[in-house]
């Protein structure tokens, strides 16, 4: 087929769609009927000098591809292709031309055999196959042509990024350390073996730990890197500030030695580097700043001397030189930023780690970026105001409400007036932000000396509603800092200062949904969820408005659902509005829906409902996300009578649970049975058959996202409290399940923070499914059904508490399973309760918490106990 190979897979990349669509057959029926043939006769085209580059280049592709996926699931189906499936002899000969192909004189032939060779190695080092790689690409690297010498780095890199650290032993990552930071040594005349080397030591850095412990290697690295900085190359420059970043994260606490060096070299590249340069350059000290904030925020700021991650306060230290050099970047804008939604330049980048300085030492910022702001804000020059008000709007956060807000009310005034009367759009936009970022940081019931008051409440709302009427990046601003504005008042109790201006900013905001432009920078999106902000935070004085709301609302739904043969781009604009509506309508909803306003929403319930399904409808083969959680929105205002609606809405439910690709999807519908269940209770029983036979499916399933798994265990729990001891029959397959799974959970030592986090909402959720089941079968002759597992369901309390690395959501929902036993199973779990190892220690820690929560089940955990252990 070798001829024939090669027209095929330039077949497959015809302008002609018809031969395109053949040859895409035609190698699909190649890899069915005979893979070990079909891999090895791409690796035969890649290797092949005589044949044409876009052939070559889409064989490794396709090669490529054959080894790795996206979803996680499919990756290890191929991973098991690859390992078990393919005959020794044929793999070894792919990769003899895999190998062959990196001294091919085609660069992009050597390039895609650089990919798939570390895709290999990603399946096989793991495996202790193909021991010979490393020592065949690294045996005589220095004699090699450049070219060779490139790809081979090229590879090590790619390698390096398949491959996690503790594959390989640590002779092999020093031979590669030593060959990559010697094809970055300046003394090596050929500039795309400099960057082949800068990109792989960039991907190397995870498996250095060793060398970064020893001075003198470690010493040596950074000189290296450091001298890439000033590379004539660019590009070589660039990716040597990328080694740095990555180095600052990494092994932040080896840089003292360095950082003053780092400064001159950081400083410099700002000043004077190209873009690209520059903005590593920037990074770098964002990164820092990342860094000191995490360890300040984990500490509490106070360090004793044996503190495990002591801070080097590498920003306190420069921030007299720091600060100036980043304010000095403020001033070098572009003209049309505003408008592109995706700029990033160097000003952006100097305000944001402005920003992340301020966070990171607090009050001290404040005197070194006063001046400036002074000196510019008034200045005829645009780009010197704009400057001035992004310095001031960065520094909001980090310093303490004291320092900033006797210099915020005095900047107050002169923001509302530049926001309407400054000539140029850019100070318009950032005085927008910076009034949102004054709103978000220094307004709302926790502040002593408030912001806003009766005096200037009014101007700034008429200022706020003034701007959305200007180009759609200041109005999409001044959006966020009506937002912002709104949720200060959350708190307010009874009676909220925005009452008399809520008619106003409702109206204002619904005819900026409809702008001609409001499809550009986000604003109809921002105009909604500062809609959806300024309801949510209302108070009961404005209900009957915003019950005047809902028809508006469902009116501008049923407009997108009568539209008529869309194109696709307009079809998903059409979702997205859908989507901003149902939002908008499920917060009205959950406003609406407490006790005394209920009835009131009642009245329009069947409507809203079918304007739902209809939304459904449009779409063929997902369920829309934002509809979905409205109707759970919908279920707990209604109640028991949402049941009329379950016998058309049930498709709908069975598909959100069913959609595995978009797992937020199948999340939220968890969530809506959950609501369903409490709304309905047990008039739910005629779906549970159904419901739980899909949750089931979706917790065995390998392709479904593992952050589904804990709400559909608390949706187990959901089910058992509304049907009771109905849920008997559900017992053999759901305990099993929760089982297997707490056995997992108990035992994972988490390796990061992530982890941690995820063991634990894992863990809570086999908590509530537990505390629902026994609170479900309470005082029904069925509770024997529960006696066999509760050994297990102790034996998973008590490994929990031995692990102590619970947090206080799962501590609170472990001390109500402990009483929860007790209080269904009565004597039966007495004589368990007692001979279990930690139950008392436990309920002793709970009930001397500071968590109120957790005090209280504590104590109600400890009077369920009491009675039967009598």
């Amino acid at each position: 087929m070798g001829t024939e190979v090669t027209q095929v897979l330039l077949n497959a990349q015809s302008v002609d769609g018809a031969v395109r669509k053949h040859a895409e057959e035609s190698l699909k029926r190649f890899q069915e009927q005979n893979l070990p043939g079909f891999l090895l006769s791409l690796s035969g085209e890649l290797v092949n000098e005589e044949k044409p580059v876009e052939s070559r280049k889409l064989a490794g592709l396709i090669l490529k591809n054959a080894l790795d996926a996206k979803e996680q699931h499919r990756k290890l189906e191929l991973v098991q292709r690859w390992l078990t499936t393919i005959d020794v002899g044929v793999k070894s000969q792919i990769k003899a031309c895999l190998l062959q192909t990196l001294s091919s004189p085609v660069h992009d032939a050597r390039s895609t055999a650089s990919q798939v060779i570390a895709k290999v190695a990603g399946i096989e080092l793991p495996q202790k196959q193909w021991p010979e790689l490393i020592g065949s690409l690294l045996s005589n690297i220095h004699q090699l042509p450049p070219h060779v010498k490139q790809a081979t780095l090229e590879t090590l890199g790619y390698m390096c990024e398949e491959v996690s650290p503790d594959v390989l032993d640590q002779d092999q990552v020093n031979k590669i350390l030593t060959a990559v930071v010697q094809g970055m040594n300046s003394s090596e005349a050929n500039n795309d073996v400099r960057l082949a080397a800068t990109h792989a030591l960039y991907n190397a850095l995870g498996f250095a730990q060793a060398n970064f412990n020893n001075d003198m290697e470690r010493d040596y690295i950074m000189r290296v890197i450091c001298e890439a900085t000033l590379s004539p190359d660019v590009k070589i420059r660039q990716a040597a500030f990328e080694c740095l970043v990555a180095i600052s994260s990494t092994y932040y606490e080896k840089l003292a030695p360095y950082i003053k060096d780092i400064f001159s070299i950081t400083a410099k590249a700002v000043r004077e580097d190209e873009e690209p340069v520059a903005l590593q350059a920037i990074e770098f000290w964002s990164s820092i700043c990342d860094e000191e904030i995490d360890i300040l925020e984990e500490y509490g700021g106070d360090f004793t001397g044996d503190s495990e991650i002591p801070c080097f306060y590498f920003i306190k230290q420069a921030l007299p030189a720091l600060v100036p050099m980043l304010l000095e970047t403020l001033l070098k804008q572009e003209e049309d930023q505003d408008q592109d939604e995706g700029a990033w330049n160097l000003a952006m980048a100097g305000g944001t780690c402005l920003g992340l300085v301020a966070r990171t030492v607090g009050d001290d910022i404040v005197p070194l970026v006063m001046p400036f702001i002074e000196e510019n804000i008034t200045k005829p020059d645009w780009r010197q105001r704009e400057a001035a008000t992004y310095a001031f709007g960065s520094i909001l956060e980090g310093p303490s409400p004291d320092k900033l807000t006797l210099l915020v009310n005095v900047a107050l005034n002169f923001m509302l007036t530049a926001l309407t009367k400054d000539p140029n759009s850019h100070v318009k936009d950032t005085t927008a932000w910076t009034l949102g970022r004054i709103f978000e940081f220094l307004h709302g019931s926790a502040m002593e000396t408030p912001i806003i008051t009766q005096a200037n409440c009014q101007q700034i709302i008429t200022v706020l509603l003034q701007a959305m009427k200007d180009a759609p990046n200041v109005a999409e601003k001044a959006c966020g800092a009506l937002y912002y504005l709104a949720q200060g008042y959350e708190d307010v109790g009874s009676s909220s200062p925005l009452t008399p201006y809520f008619q106003e900013i409702v109206q204002t905001l619904l005819s900026v949904t409809h702008r001609e432009d409001a499809g550009e920078s986000r604003l109809r999106t921002a105009a909604y969820e500062t809609l959806n902000e300024v309801v949510r935070c209302s108070t009961d004085e404005t209900a009957a408005m915003v019950l005047q709301l809902v028809p508006v609302i469902m009116s501008e739904l049923h407009q997108t659902l009568e539209a008529q043969k869309l194109s696709s781009d307009e079809r998903e604009k059409q979702y997205e509005l859908q989507g901003l509506l149902c939002g908008c309508l499920q917060v009205i909803i959950q406003k609406l829906g407490s006790e005394t306003t209920r009835y009131v929403i009642l009245q329009y319930a069947d409507q809203i409902m079918g304007l739902f399904l209809r939304v459904f409808a449009c779409r063929s083969a997902t369920v829309h996300e934002e509809a979905m959680l409205a109707i759970g929105a919908l279920a707990y205002a209604t109640g028991p009578d949402f049941a009329k609606y379950m016998p058309e809405f049930y498709k709908y439910l069975e598909m959100g649970l069913q959609n595995f690709d978009e797992y937020q999807v199948c999340a939220v519908t968890v969530g809506v049975v959950g609501d369903i269940c409490r709304a309905l209770e047990d008039k739910i029983l005629p779906y549970c058959d159904g419901i739980m036979t899909q949750l089931l499916k979706d917790l065995s399933s390998n392709r479904l996202h593992r952050s589904v798994k804990p709400p559909i265990f608390s949706c187990f729990g959901d089910i058992a409290l509304a049907i009771g001891d109905n849920f008997d029959k559900y017992l053999m397959y759901a305990m099993p399940m929760l089982q297997s799974a707490a056995e997992l959970s108990s035992h994972t030592s988490a390796a990061d923070d992530e982890m941690t986090e995820y063991t634990n909402l894992l863990r809570n959720g086999i908590l509530e499914a537990y505390s629902g089941i026994l609170q479900g079968f309470k005082n029904s002759p069925k509770t024997q059904l529960l006696i066999p597992y509760a050994p297990h369901i102790l034996q998973f309390l008590d490994s929990i508490y031995l692990e102590k690395d619970m947090d206080d959501v799962v501590m609170k929902t472990a001390i109500g399973v402990l009483g929860d036993l007790a209080d269904t199973l009565g004597s039966n779990a007495g004589s368990l309760i007692q001979q279990s190892l930690s139950s008392k220690e436990f309920l002793n820690e709970c009930l001397s918490s500071e968590d109120l929560l957790i005090k209280e089940s504590a104590e109600w955990a400890k009077l369920a106990i009491g009675r039967v252990t009598v």
